[in-house]
């Protein structure tokens, strides 16, 4: 298992005191940071020259996970509490800068992250339509503006440089039945999920599927469960009625293109960041020593330090399990 270690800065003169090492799965890379845990507000981070070849460590931790979605980190540790945190890469005041957070700290670490009121992530969305689409959303009461083009995959799309990067398929609850039974959601679901953000929305609720008579309740949201499992990237949204529907893929659009966009910025960020050297492995401790020691039948004090012979004899016994 992986570990999150926390090593105290070697350089005296940095207001930041402590380094930080994440081990992602394309290189684990280094940080500068204010504090050991984001208690009470977020902590601050910078870029770090190196890990230090020798490093003063402060504590490490087995991870269970740290995955990089979108423009940030997220880190969970394999201890009780203090367990979840985020690395969050952004832009504030023209610069770049990294904060890490805890849910009880977000509030207070969402630089330049504009929330959706009127408009969608705060922008005016250019949204494509199918051509093949009928009876398409006009998105009327939305800040956005339409255009039909065929599109490789959904009704409803957002581009980002001539290229798709967000794309909803809508679906009455009658074709979604239609969809699944005959095995074209699957193949549907496919082509979607080769798009960076995709959904799937029915203008209906989820308790409809309950009432069918002309097929099995049970058969339809089998299927889905099963599509949910098969493409976890492409969920299955029921908005209840048709302007639900169109107002949440107008926020869904509008959200995905702005992770898109800090995707892509903090893809750029994160590869400036130094890769981080390995870790040295713990230090073997008396207690693990003793412990040894009597499994080998050597006579050894209940406390207090150990004799050479005995820390030669363990090492020599490692060095003999590795060959």
């Amino acid at each position: 298992m992986s570990e999150f270690v926390i090593a105290r800065n070697p350089d005296p003169g940095s207001s930041l005191p402590y380094l930080v090492r994440l081990p992602l799965d394309d290189g684990a890379v280094v940080l500068k940071v204010r504090d050991v845990w984001p208690r009470t507000s977020k902590v601050y981070c910078h870029r770090a020259p190196e890990w230090p070849d020798d490093p003063d460590i402060v504590e490490r931790v087995p991870i269970r996970s740290c995955r990089r979605r979108g423009a940030a980190v997220d880190l969970v540790l394999d201890r009780g509490r203090e367990n979840r945190s985020q690395f969050v890469f952004t832009r504030a005041r023209g610069r770049d800068v990294i904060f890490w957070q805890t849910a009880r700290t977000t509030k207070q670490a969402r630089p330049n992250v504009a929330v959706p009121t009127a408009r969608a992530s705060g922008r005016t969305l250019e949204i494509f339509v199918d051509s093949h689409e009928r009876y398409a959303w006009t998105f009327s009461t939305q800040q956005a503006t339409t255009s039909r083009r065929a599109l490789p995959a959904g009704d409803y799309a957002v581009e980002l440089d001539g290229r798709v990067v967000a794309s909803v398929e809508r679906k009455s609850l009658a074709d979604l039945v239609s969809t699944l039974t005959t095995g074209k959601l699957t193949y549907l679901l496919a082509d979607l999920a080769a798009l960076p953000h995709a959904a799937v929305v029915v203008e209906d609720r989820y308790s409809a599927v309950f009432k069918l008579d002309r097929v099995r309740p049970a058969v339809v949201a089998e299927g889905l469960a099963e599509c949910a499992a098969r493409f976890p990237s492409v969920p299955v949204v029921f908005a209840d009625t048709r302007k639900l529907a169109q107002e949440w893929s107008y926020r869904f659009l509008g959200a995905a293109l702005a992770h898109h966009l800090d995707d892509h910025h903090g893809e750029r960020l994160r590869h400036t960041l130094p890769a981080a050297g390995a870790v040295p492995a713990p230090e073997t401790t008396t207690a693990e020593v003793r412990a040894w020691a009597r499994t080998a039948g050597i006579d050894v004090p209940d406390r207090g330090r150990l004799r050479p012979e005995v820390w030669a004899a363990y090492r020599t016994a490692q060095l003999d399990d590795r060959g």
